[in-house]
């Protein structure tokens, strides 16, 4: 069986999350076990026959079986979704790093489409678009009333071609309207260098079919540049992605059969244990791990994290902490935790059910909590407001303790415009990550030569002389 692990939508076809598959014959079986719900299965055909007989227009079969069949699915979680023929082929596309469309991982809020997080080096990152944003028009069409499905296939389009957002954000009194160009998506999962003389930075941001072989790469060219005296892992941002993306990178850092992260869940087939070991992340019976440097095991290391981690960065930051492997360095990240599984269902298309939790080595449950870091370093730059799992609603709840929701919820702006040319100002764009003005990076630095870290950036003020 294909395995396919994800978190939820990312606009055409980027896998944002992890995606599991497990055997659903047991479920089936049970499930055909138990009686019918008569009454229920009346009230539903009743329903039907109404709208086949009395709605304003003709409505065909398959668009009323589907609409159900889909608002089963999204009135459980956020996660748990119908795929019709486009959206589940997008979605295994998304795995190989490459996708058309406008880059952002989105959910839906109060029926209107939410970002979760713009996929870096794409039109919606350069446009200024930001977690936390409410899109709540695509060009003259209002957002109110589609489903999440509905909303991302008018998002998609031919590369080139422009579609028009208009966006309400706290903080701002009136929408903004952006219209970004479409493109074709091309992920680079890792990315490093040298920071300085003996430090490394080595950034993932999503879990792909290649990230661990690049990773690899990655590592092998940065411990040829001389010794390493500190590594710093960067997963600020990353959505998440594949399942053994998140073991493989867990494991080329902990001894061999470190036990990386579990699930539980319902069924017996849910509760599965995943360990650093070829077993469990190699693919096509290749470990790719075999070829990292020795020193990789023993390096100093921090794990960089904000509230854009979700799902398996969360997975290796837990996994890294739990062992005490690396300090985790930042703020508390998303908090996905909730395994989706893709069960085919013929005809090209499959339902995304949430299946189980996620935890930690240690049993911590990541959903609707995140991971905290070991040391908290906020982001100067970051002046968006974050969306987190434990704001969307219908979220599956931790299971041991549920974690805290913002008490002031961002209201609808006033029916006045502002527009914003893409790309956006200056102002808008967040501090580049791994650059020399990133003061998060230069505080991970800090840590690793001993030296004291700041929580926060010295304020403009405070930096003028007396």
């Amino acid at each position: 069986m294909q395995k396919l692990r994800s978190i939820g939508f990312i606009l055409v076809g980027a896998v944002a999350g992890v995606l599991i598959s497990l055997n659903f014959q047991a479920i089936a079986d049970r499930a055909g076990r138990a009686p019918l719900p008569i009454e229920e299965l009346r009230a539903f055909t009743e329903v039907f026959g109404a709208i086949k007989t009395n709605y304003v227009e003709p409505v065909e079969d398959k668009k009323l079986i589907t609409e159900a069949i889909n608002g089963m699915l999204t009135g459980l979680d956020p996660h748990s979704a119908y795929l019709d023929q486009e959206a589940f082929r997008e979605l295994q596309v998304g795995t190989q790093g490459q996708f058309g469309g406008l880059g952002i991982e989105v959910g839906m809020e109060d029926g209107f489409v939410k970002v979760i997080s713009p996929i870096e080096d794409t039109p919606a990152f350069k446009a200024g678009v930001k977690p936390g944003d409410l899109i709540v028009k695509l060009d003259d069409t209002p957002v109110k009333g589609m489903t999440l499905n509905d909303a991302v296939k008018r998002m998609r389009g031919k590369p080139n071609t422009q579609i028009t957002l208009t966006i309400t954000r706290k903080g701002e009194t009136v929408p903004i309207i952006v219209t970004l160009t479409r493109a074709i998506i091309k992920v680079q999962s890792v990315k490093s260098k040298m920071i300085e003389p003996g430090y490394a930075w080595l950034r993932v941001s999503q879990f792909q079919e290649a990230t661990a072989e690049n990773m690899v790469k990655h590592l092998d060219g940065l411990f040829k540049q001389g010794q390493v005296k500190g590594l710093i892992l960067d997963l600020r941002g990353d959505p998440g992605g594949l399942l053994h993306g998140a073991v493989a990178i867990s494991s080329a850092f902990l001894p061999q059969k470190s036990l990386v992260v579990s699930t539980d869940g319902r069924a017996e087939d849910a509760r599965k244990k995943f360990y650093a070991s070829p077993d469990d992340y190699a693919r096509r019976g290749e470990d790719v791990l075999k070829a990292l440097p020795q020193a990789v095991k023993s390096v100093p290391m921090v794990v960089l994290v904000n509230g854009g981690s979700a799902s398996a960065s969360e997975i290796v930051a837990g996994a890294l902490q739990d062992h005490k492997r690396a300090k985790v360095i930042g703020t508390q990240t998303f908090g996905k935790g909730s395994v989706q599984t893709i069960m085919p269902l013929g005809n090209n298309t499959a339902i995304k059910l949430t299946t189980a939790r996620y935890y930690t080595p240690g049993g911590r449950s990541i959903q609707a909590l995140g991971i905290t870091p070991d040391i908290v370093v906020e982001d100067p730059s970051d002046t968006a407001t974050r969306v987190r799992e434990a704001d969307l609603q219908r979220h599956l709840e931790n299971g041991k303790a549920e974690a805290k929701k913002e008490a002031d919820k961002g209201k609808e702006a006033a029916p006045r415009v502002r527009t914003v040319p893409a790309p956006s100002p200056a102002e808008m764009k967040p501090t580049e990550w791994g650059s020399k003005e990133d003061f998060q990076l230069s505080q991970a630095v800090a840590f690793l030569k001993g030296e004291p870290v700041k929580s926060q950036a010295p304020t403009v003020a405070q930096n003028k002389p007396n």
